[in-house]
This record gives C-alpha cells, structure tokens and sequence, in this order.
C-alpha cells in the first residue's frame, strides 16, 4: 500500500458524501420554491404544496434502502473502488438533472412527476454510496482512529449541508425573488457537474481496501449468517434513529418550518440554518477523536440524552416573540452540536457493527433504512402534525422520541467495540 494511500481514501470517499449531501440541502433549503414551481397544485393551499414537496423528498429516501443492498452486494463483492465510481457517476448526472426539468406551468402534471422520478434515482445511489465510503475510511484507518476516519464522512455531510445553505443564501442575495423563483434555483443542481467530475478523478485514482483485499485472499468462507446480519441491522437503525431525526429536523427541515410555522423571512431563516450547520460541523471530528479515547457508547449516549432533555425548552426559546436573533443563533448551534456529537462517532460505530463480507451492504442497509423513516419523512410528519393539530412544538416531540428508542439501543453497545479489530 502506497504511504499516502490512507490520506487518498479519506479525501475520495468523503467528497461524494460532500455531493450528496450538498444536493440534499438544496432541495430541503429550497423546499419552498420547488413547491411554488412543480407541487403548487390548481385549487390546492400553499401547505398542500408544501407536503407533497416533502412526499417527493421522503420518496428519495425509501429507496435509498433498495440501494443499500443492490450497491451493497456490488461493493462486498466485486470491490469497494468500483462501486463507488459508479454510484459517484450516476448521483452526479441524476442530481444535474433536476436543473433542466420545466416547472409545472409548462408540461404540467408529468413536471412533479419528473422531479420524483429523478429524487427516486438520486435515492437510490445514494444509497450505495454511505455504506462504500463508510466502509472505505474505517478501514483504511489505523487502529485506534476509526472514530476519527469515520467522523470526516459526516463532516464532509456537514460541509456539503453548509455548502447548499450558502449557495442557496447567496442566490436569494444576490436575485429579486422573481428571478430565484424563475431560474435562479437551478443554479446549485448544475453546480453538482464540476463536483461529480473532480470526484470522480479522486476515486479513480485511490486504491482497494486492505480488508477487503485479505478477505478475498482468504479462501472461501460460509456465507454469513442472515440472521445475525438481519438482527445487526434492526440494532444499528435504532442505534442511529435520533440521529436521523433532530440531524434533519435541525440542519435540513428548521428553515421551512421557521417560515411555514414561525413566519421568519427567507433569508433570516437561511441564516440560522448556516448556524445550525455551524454547530454541527464543529462538534463532529471532537466527537470522533474522543469516541476513539473513551468509547462510542459513552459520547453517542451523552449526546442522546442531551437531545432529549433539551429539545422542548430549545425550541420554546426559538419560538418566543422575545428571543433575539443573537439567542436563537445560540439555540440552533447547541442543537447542531449535539447532532454532531452523534455524527462523529456514528459511521464508526456501524462499520464495527459488520464484518467485511457484509460490511457495505449491512452499515449501508441500517443507516439508509433509519434515514428512510426518521429523515425522509422528517418534514412529512411535522408539517403534518402540525397542520392537523396546530401545535408547534411537534419537532420537539419527534427527537425526544426517536431519543428514548436510541438510547435503550445505544446501552446495548460493549464499551471495547473502539479498541477491537473490525474483524474481532
């Protein structure tokens, strides 16, 4: 293996986990334009369009599952070097895609269909993408930094969520809402092209993993056991549920709700959603590093509990008339923070959960699977609970309970996990 080998993986699995997410936060950012353009329905209120937008976003995240496992069996097979090429390749062009579909006022109904058939695609690599760059990182790690490697995978989330929050901040800044609204939404998806080709060089470039290479140097083993695979996955989605739920509900879902519920202006609201983001980005590789020091269990689980106690009084506090810009910058960081405290030691935590024959297909499967149902549906389930009821402390109670699931789960964690060998 080549000296820098290690430092190569790091950077070319992290930047299609940039791209990604970077895509992700533009459509959450722009939720509010993209149902004006493709889900503002004849007849329909502004919310209706609201929640059909979010319907199109949670689709993307079922089928992330489906890619997994189809990406999954790929990558534990042929190779997590291929894989990743092509699931880079394909998410790239299927993200540049949505910049060129017509709104709805011009091809009508096939306008959101379009947009849902391209978030189902994007869905679906990026589905084989987590678990392959996972994968990757923690093992080409060195013992002892697994929680370190693994934590610039989330970090490279919260740069790309950072990086959607800026160019959508930066677009509303610079055109009149007209122009946003007309063109200038396209602008971040076509910006995924110059990404996906600098990616792609990275990852032609890096090198098979070690694991990987000694495994299919060792002779044929027994298949692994499906059971036991199966029960690691249902662990791990509860292990990261609360994950799932307050990182979309803080980083991706809260400028929307601000607007929809709280009635922010547009650009104040980006703004604070950069903070949140802030705050995420800042805690991760802390996180991660300390993981490795004093275990995963005990930071993932001070973090859940943190999320639990907080998340009633930090939204009080966001929805008070008298809360000044300055404190509810203050709120939306804590709570990025504590997202990050997950976010660090987390991609470690799964990859120790697998053994390298099912490892991409396993980490990948639990992690896309708790995104599906706690992420996905994240904006689905508050803006509707809240248009049912008309109570909008809804985002409070969504984390509190996906908290106490993760931490019975988390308990369940041994305290060695970060000191044995990913094959131990």
């Amino acid at each position: 293996m080549q000296p820098d080998a290690h430092k190569r993986a790091l950077i070319a699995g992290s930047i299609g986990n940039f791209i990604e997410w970077y895509e992700f936060a533009v459509y959450g950012f722009l939720a509010t334009v993209i149902a004006k353009n493709f889900f503002q329905l004849e007849g329909e209120a502004g919310l209706t369009s609201l929640i059909l937008t979010y319907a199109s976003f949670a689709i993307a995240f079922f089928f992330r599952p489906l890619g997994a496992v189809v990406f999954g069996r790929i990558g534990d097979r042929i190779g997590r070097k291929p894989t990743l090429i092509i699931v880079l390749v394909l998410m790239t062009l299927a993200t540049a895609a949505i910049g060129v579909v017509p709104v709805y006022a011009s091809i009508g109904i096939a306008a959101p269909l379009i947009i849902t058939l391209l978030r189902i695609l994007q869905g679906l690599f990026a589905g084989g993408e987590y678990g392959g760059a996972v994968s990757l990182m923690t093992e080409f790690a060195p013992r002892g930094k697994r929680g370190l490697y693994g934590a610039w995978q989330s970090f490279t989330v919260a740069l790309g969520l950072l990086a959607g929050a800026g160019i959508v901040a930066l677009l509303s800044a610079l055109l009149t809402p007209e122009a946003l609204h007309d063109w200038g939404w396209r602008i971040p998806f076509f910006l995924a092209l110059p990404m996906g080709v600098v990616a792609l060089w990275l990852r032609v470039s890096m090198e098979e993993t070690p694991s990987f290479v000694q495994q299919q140097d060792k002779p044929a083993v027994a298949q692994a056991d499906t059971a036991a695979t199966l029960r690691a996955i249902v662990m791990g989605i509860g292990r990261v549920m609360v994950w799932s739920a307050a990182g979309y509900t803080y980083l991706v879902i809260m400028p929307t709700y601000l607007q929809s519920a709280l009635h922010t202006g547009f650009n104040l609201a980006l703004l604070i959603a950069v903070i949140s983001n802030i705050g995420f980005a800042l805690t991760i590789i802390p996180s991660g590093i300390l993981s490795d020091r004093i275990g995963r269990r005990t930071v993932m689980i001070i973090a859940t509990a943190l999320l639990l106690i907080l998340a009633l009084p930090l939204l009080k506090i966001l929805q008070a008339e008298s809360s000044t810009l300055a404190v509810k910058a203050g709120v939306v960081l804590i709570a990025g923070g504590l997202v990050g405290m997950l976010a660090g030691p987390g991609p470690a935590m799964l990859s120790e959960m697998f053994p390298t024959r099912v490892r991409y297909t396993g980490l990948g499967l639990a992690y896309s699977l708790s995104n599906a149902i706690f992420s996905g549906c994240a904006g689905l389930i508050i803006t509707g609970l809240i248009k049912q009821t008309g109570n909008l402390d809804i985002p409070a109670y969504y984390v509190m309970a996906t908290a106490v699931v993760s931490i019975f789960a988390l308990m369940t964690l041994r305290k060695d996990d970060h000191l044995r060998s990913l094959e131990e």
